[in-house]
């Protein structure tokens, strides 16, 4: 299973759409990007680490939810940035298991990839994620046309003849 770290807010600054849904606090486009992810790591099977800042909270701890089987959302602790957690992170499982790292920091990107993880800016996985929600959606389209019957390919031929002549009042 490949596994995915995204520091959180680089990616909200990137996208707009998680840019103008940040009325006032970041909330709403945390929990926007949260279910962007659900449903991106589900659909491909991804173990997906998400990395918030919390190094400027005083005397905050690490803190870590996971929210299903494929995403966890982690604030850091007070002096640690979501880039110092994820180096740590890929530092240990980089050269053992297939990692990406979601960031547009270009030094993260350069120290990323010497650890072993493939990297990839947010603006790229803006767009990769797009290219999934569309399979997703024409698959479910394609799915749901597939459930259409017409109520004749449904029945019997005779069954078929006597709500016609029921519907002519015959």
């Amino acid at each position: 299973m490949k596994t995915i770290f995204i520091d959180g807010y680089n990616v909200i600054n990137s996208w707009q759409q998680l840019r103008e849904s940040n009325t006032g606090s970041l909330e709403n486009s945390r929990l926007k990007l949260i279910d962007i992810l659900l449903n991106y790591g589900t659909y491909n099977d991804y173990k997906i680490f998400l990395v918030f800042d919390g190094h400027l909270q005083p005397k905050s701890l690490e803190k870590r939810e996971k929210l299903s089987k494929i995403l966890i959302v982690v604030f850091t602790k007070e002096g640690e940035t979501a880039d110092s957690f994820i180096e740590r992170y890929v530092n240990k499982i980089g050269r053992k298991s297939e990692v990406l790292v979601v960031t547009s920091d270009s030094l993260e990107q350069q120290l990323i990839f010497q650890r072993g993880a493939v990297r990839m800016s947010s603006i790229e996985f803006y767009h990769e994620v797009k290219k999934v929600e569309d399979n997703i959606r024409n698959q479910s389209e394609s799915k749901d046309s597939e459930k259409r019957y017409r109520l004749d390919e449904r029945i019997d031929k005779k069954t078929a003849e006597k709500l016609e002549q029921m519907r002519r009042n015959k």
